[in-house]
């Protein structure tokens, strides 16, 4: 997150240079100081994180070496990522869908690989969890979805990430989209994203039914329906283009409580595949690509049994909700809110 802030910020820094140099060596000056602190950059709690950083670093230390190591290295390489990005010109986002790829893979497909890493390191998993490639996936998704939904706010920001490789296919400059949400060629470069963030989906599957502590599988999980649920919503939606959509906050509430195992996460997965199923415009050049994605996804969540819902849980059994439920909260905080 303080990572992020930095990034993030785009007017805070002097030169791009004092950002990089931030970015490339926050691994070494925040992480191993005792007093290191940031002050003036980001808003709200994000600076306030910064500037009280020196916290995070005293619990960093109380962490075991094989942690510490994780941990460093993540943030080394992530850091050393964001700098690559600092000095291009986004303004209509990355070139292709390789860039984009890279992109994500930096600012969160490296979390995902971090957090598997610690999940086995801290015992609580088996090392079939460490498997970089599907923990790669699992933060594509998420950042993918992100990016779908913030592109109005990213290009009014001057520094977008829709690839030009696809968006270019249907308007001659990205803020185009924005002045003809409506019309057919904004919507299918909008299809076209989110049938590209879907393919992810199988990786983070295969990614989750390795896990098999409790709490664990709903830290990972939760995000991940959050993500489909969001990418449903945003499906042929025109108003991504004129604000920010976000899932009903009573929609995410209930993603929360019934995102316990596996079965629960491929009923959700499976449900809001057919969900977009169902909107595919017959006459969108790409709704064969949309439905040959979608229909994968189905078919890896057949067999799944409904799930009963909260009806008939009794109040004694409530209590196991709760830690699972802070867990998500902050993974779902680090990779943004959906609702």
């Amino acid at each position: 997150r303080a990572l992020d802030t930095i990034e993030d910020d785009m007017t805070a820094f002097k030169t791009s240079s004092e950002k990089i140099n931030y970015l490339q060596n926050f691994y070494r000056v925040a992480l191993d100081s005792d007093n290191w602190s940031l002050n003036g950059v980001g808003e709200a709690d994000e600076a306030r994180l910064l500037q009280e950083f020196w916290r995070v670093s005293k619990v960093y230390k109380t962490l075991s070496s094989p942690m510490q190591r994780v941990v460093r290295d993540i943030t080394q390489r992530m850091g050393q990522g964001m700098s690559e990005y600092v000095e291009k010109d986004l303004g209509q986002g990355t070139n292709t869908i390789e860039d984009w790829n890279k992109y994500c893979h930096y600012v969160a497909g490296l979390v995902g690989i971090g957090l598997a890493e610690m999940f086995v390191e801290s015992g609580c998993e088996s090392n079939l969890v460490n498997n970089k490639t599907l923990a790669n996936s699992m933060g594509l998704f998420l950042q993918k979805t992100n990016i779908i939904r913030d592109y109005l706010e990213d290009f009014v920001d001057g520094r977008a990430f829709w690839p030009q490789q696809i968006w270019k296919q249907y308007a001659k400059d990205l803020g185009d989209f924005s002045k003809q949400p409506n019309s057919p060629q904004s919507l299918s470069c909008l299809n076209k994203l989110i049938s590209n963030a879907l393919n992810e989906v199988p990786d983070s599957l295969s990614f989750l039914e390795n896990l098999q502590n409790p709490n664990v599988f709903r830290f990972a999980a939760i995000p991940q329906v959050m993500a489909i649920a969001t990418l449903d919503k945003l499906y042929n939606n025109p108003d991504v283009f004129t604000g920010v959509v976000k899932i009903r906050k009573g929609t995410a509430c209930k993603l929360i409580l019934e995102t316990n195992n596996i079965n629960d996460v491929k009923v959700v997965f499976s449900d809001f595949a057919k969900s977009i199923l169902t909107k595919i415009s017959p006459h969108d050049p790409i709704a064969s690509e949309t439905r040959i994605v979608c229909n994968k996804i189905i078919g890896l969540t057949q067999g799944v049994q409904r799930r009963r819902g909260l009806a008939g849980i009794s109040f004694f059994n409530l209590w196991k909700f709760i830690f699972p439920i802070t867990l998500a909260v902050v993974g779902v905080y680090y990779f943004q809110n959906y609702i």
